[in-house]
């Protein structure tokens, strides 16, 4: 495992740490710092291991199926938190989810053809919405730990599920622009 590897796997830790921490303590103050850290240096994790892989010259088939695999379970993880809390609308989340697994199976499907399919410019436009989508969620759920209310959080919430409605559509789009690239790909091994 490269030293990228090792970066990407503390997502595989801070996931559950997250979820266990978010469900344990659902009231406690204390936990929003907490929330807040794990949700940020997952996510900073992500911006690392792929520069830490280009720099060290470790770009590897395996890193290029990893890191989406270690995102795709770290921000599950969180909009599964918040869909249970009530602040993301489930109908949301199950497209998500319907997405997540159906890129896993074009990547499968791309493996069998000799190609390993990292992220497109499409992926990483629609990891930067869930980041977003995530944090204005754990923006409402660290108001909501606060006893905060009022018309801030009204707006927040409303603010919060819009945007994790236009991530869920730029997760179609680029799910489609997955699905071009598997149909133009070369036959090989299927």
């Amino acid at each position: 495992m490269t030293l990228a590897d090792k970066v990407t796997s503390t997502r595989l830790v801070l996931a559950p740490a997250f979820f266990v921490v978010y469900f344990m303590f659902p009231s406690a103050s204390w936990t929003v710092p907490v929330l807040w850290s794990l949700f940020v240096i997952s996510e900073v994790t992500d911006m690392l291991d792929g520069m830490i892989a280009r720099k060290q010259g470790e770009v590897s088939d395996f890193g290029k199926l990893y890191d989406p695999f270690a995102d795709t379970l770290t921000q599950i993880t969180y909009f599964l938190c918040f869909v249970i809390d009530g602040i993301l609308p489930s109908v949301f989340f199950l497209v998500v989810l319907y997405r997540e697994f159906s890129i896993l199976f074009v990547r499968n499907l791309m493996l069998r053809k000799g190609i390993a399919m990292g992220a497109r410019i499409g992926g990483k436009i629609k990891t930067v919405s869930y980041i977003l989508a995530g944090g204005l969620a754990l923006l409402v759920s660290s108001v909501i730990r606060l006893g905060i209310d009022g018309e801030f959080f009204r707006w927040l919430m409303f603010a919060s599920r819009a945007f994790f409605l236009f991530s869920v559509i730029i997760a179609i789009l680029s799910f489609i622009d997955y699905l071009v690239i598997y149909a133009r790909s070369p036959k090989g091994n299927e």
